[in-house]
């Protein structure tokens, strides 16, 4: 089903008809929030903050929290605060599914999430369901998007993750004979697998192996490197996420293999992990839309804010969330949208005015979405040296 585009015509009226009517404003505030009124925006979060992928979601809710703090002492959205919460889903479809009904039950208006493509899916169905109004920092299937025209991306899509990958590698003459290894049983691992491998091809590279694993083989990747490395490959393309890239990584020394290695966006985080020589990590390159080291004043900001209030630097996931809920909120500026509306106004109106809106942010300028949902942006290769991540000019 394609997103239903709606005429300027109809998200004016629909914005003038907001006024009419009170939603529900009986929930607690968090302590961010000016409670001197009842009618506050709600918005929610999902993501995992605990388990194998916690950095990502925790990445995701700081930064939203950092956007939403720095909103509401602004002023709000249309001169009205927003209230933030966010729930953990530990990355697994029916935790998010039942960490979004709880997020219902306190009556949220609009979902920045959730953070994983897995998660995303499932609940992508709902809020489809529900008219809520749902923008997705990070999941990148578009499995996301198909038949929810509800739902929008800020991070760019699995087709584009392996399209540009395969490009960068070509253009930089930094292998010709390629293996691969990617969850065969991850729509986002096969997705960004798929659209790699049909690139390669026409730009002249030669896949010389493809090796899968799925969730329940996902500790064990001797096989798989072995293969690539007696089909001679010289560059491993592991579309994955960072937990399973520290363990390919650790095993591919240990027997000797010494590929180049490029990951995409999910490796973001591989220098986190608990017990892992990140010495191992030297050199790996992977695509993103942000490079914490970038030295415009708006990147600067956010990486020091961040530092500031949970230490650390943040990770291309949670400057897509800061730019969501800033997305968000000039969306609903564009469309005049006020709190009292219904979830259903506000997702009808936001899915207008989304794809009228241009917004240049930490992770691209110029951004657009069109009626798919696919945000407009190009990404960034960074490689890590010397212990963190450095970008490549």
């Amino acid at each position: 089903m394609k997103k239903r585009v709606l005429s300027l015509m109809l998200a004016s009226a629909m914005a003038a008809s907001l006024f009419v009517g009170c939603g529900d404003s009986s929930s607690s505030s968090s302590d961010s929030v000016d409670t001197s009124t009842d009618l506050v925006w709600k918005i929610g979060g999902i993501g995992p903050i605990t388990g194998s992928a916690a950095q990502y979601g925790q990445g995701v809710q700081n930064a939203i929290q950092i956007a939403v703090d720095e909103i509401n002492a602004d002023g709000g959205i249309n001169g009205y605060q927003v209230e933030f919460n966010f729930q953990d889903d530990e990355a697994d479809a029916q935790k998010s599914v039942n960490a979004y009904n709880t997020l219902k039950d306190w009556g949220m208006q609009i979902l920045e999430g959730t953070v994983t493509s897995g998660a995303c899916i499932a609940v992508s169905a709902e809020t489809n369901a529900d008219r809520i109004f749902q923008l997705t920092p990070s999941a990148s299937s578009t499995d996301v998007t198909t038949d929810h025209d509800n739902t929008f991306q800020v991070c760019f899509s699995d087709p584009n993750q392996g399209t540009v990958s395969a490009e960068y590698i070509a253009e930089n003459n930094l292998a010709t004979k390629i293996g691969i290894i990617y969850d065969s049983s991850d729509a986002y691992s096969t997705g960004i697998y798929q659209t790699f491998t049909t690139e390669a091809a026409e730009l002249g590279l030669d896949v010389v192996a493809a090796e899968a694993f799925t969730s329940d083989s996902k500790t064990d990747f001797t096989t798989q490197l072995q293969k690539c490395k007696d089909a001679g490959a010289e560059l491993l393309f592991l579309p994955f996420y960072y937990t399973e890239g520290s363990i390919v990584l650790t095993q591919a020394d240990q027997m000797g293999y010494d590929a180049i290695m490029f990951g995409v966006d999910g490796f973001d985080g591989i220098l986190g992990v608990e017990n892992f020589d990140t010495s191992l990590a030297e050199g790996v390159y992977l695509l993103t839309p942000f490079a914490a080291d970038a030295d415009d004043e708006a990147t600067q900001s956010f990486v020091s804010a961040y530092d500031e209030q949970y230490g650390g630097t943040p990770n291309q996931f949670a400057a897509d969330a800061y730019d969501g809920m800033y997305i968000l909120k000039a969306a609903i500026e564009s469309a005049g949208l006020t709190p009292d509306a219904t979830n259903e106004e506000i997702c009808e109106a936001l899915i207008a005015s989304i794809q009228e809106i241009t917004y240049d942010g930490l992770t691209g300028e110029n951004m657009t979405w069109d009626a798919e949902g696919e945000v407009s942006k190009a990404p960034k290769a960074v490689i890590i040296e010397d212990g963190a991540y450095v970008s490549v000019q």
